[in-house]
């Protein structure tokens, strides 16, 4: 594969330092890594040699799994770092923890963690190229990547689509990375939620647009994304029930009605079934919800070819 764009060495903390035209770069190069992953052998001989470390501080398992297996595709040696049971529990700093990590030979990190930063902070202490996994509200710009995959795979391009994401804008590190993305590549973006799930100055900081009725903002919509009711990262009741939050904002079949006949709908799950989106849309025809899944793994092997200097 070759790409003018260079790549090597470089960490993702979120896509805001990615141009247009890189974004692009990334979704060939995982558009190739796709079609690799169709083949009956699908594992590639391009990283052996090199080994990467998965450095999870948050509970994980589509987005762990999906980065090793990414990187056993293309041959490189992994190792898990699980906090649970490690030194930090013991008091060590995890500034001590990455030091003596980096000791033992490692080329790539990827990170998941609960305070924003931390994937710099691992960048400083090792000089290595560091790939963030999703780092508290902040950014989860791996899962932006593989969302605008499986939209440009199945529409051909962004520009100009109206695009509206609904549900817990407040505390969705996923709508944060998606909304530079897709602004980006020239989408027209709407969110959607409680106005106590709704931070100030959205449309000032990101420029789309923001809705609180949700048949206003499935108006005509090309795409649809239901975001998971993040109750884990909430402290207080910020809306009454999940019962009053489902009757205003899940995506049905009369809700839909409202967005184009055949708008993509997505889910960066896990999916809580009958709250932010009924079975009768998350099993639809119109749902790429399991591609996204798919895309995860071809997105990420991208990411770690492009970032350790492959050769194909």
């Amino acid at each position: 594969m070759q790409n003018e764009l260079n790549f090597v060495g470089r960490c993702l903390y979120d896509l805001n330092d990615y141009t247009a035209e890189e974004i692009y770069a990334i979704l060939e190069a995982s558009k190739v890594m796709k079609e690799i992953n169709k083949r009956d052998y699908k594992k590639l001989p391009t990283l052996k040699g090199k080994t990467i470390c998965t450095l999870f501080f948050e509970n994980s398992t589509r987005t762990l799994m999906s980065f090793e297996l990414a990187a056993d595709r293309l041959s490189a040696d992994i190792v898990r770092f699980a906090s649970n049971g490690s030194s930090l529990a013991k008091g060590e700093s995890l500034q001590d923890t990455v030091y003596t990590i980096n000791a033992m030979g490692i080329d790539l990190y990827v990170i998941r963690h609960n305070l924003p930063g931390s994937p710099q902070l691992v960048h400083k202490h090792t000089g290595k190229p560091v790939l963030n996994a999703g780092d508290g509200h902040h950014a989860h710009p791996t899962q932006a990547l593989l969302d605008i995959f499986s939209i440009w795979e199945k529409l051909g391009s962004l520009d100009g689509l109206k695009i509206t994401l609904v549900g817990d804008i407040a505390h969705s590190r996923v709508v944060r990375s998606n909304l530079i993305g897709m602004r980006k590549l020239g989408a027209e973006v709407t969110v959607c939620g409680p106005k106590t799930l709704m931070p100030s100055q959205m449309s000032e900081v990101y420029g789309c647009k923001v809705e609180y009725d949700l048949k206003t903002a499935l108006k005509d919509a090309d795409v649809v994304m239901g975001l998971r009711m993040q109750l884990e990262r909430q402290s207080e009741g910020l809306f009454p029930s999940l019962e009053e939050y489902s009757k205003l904002f899940t995506l049905s079949k009369e809700t839909m009605k409202y967005a184009k006949k055949d708008a993509l709908v997505l889910h960066p799950g896990p999916m809580n079934r009958g709250i932010e989106i009924l079975p009768e849309i998350a099993d639809s025809s119109r749902s790429v919800i399991l591609e996204q899944v798919t895309n995860g793994v071809a997105v990420r092997m991208a990411l770690l070819f492009l970032m350790l200097g492959g050769r194909m």
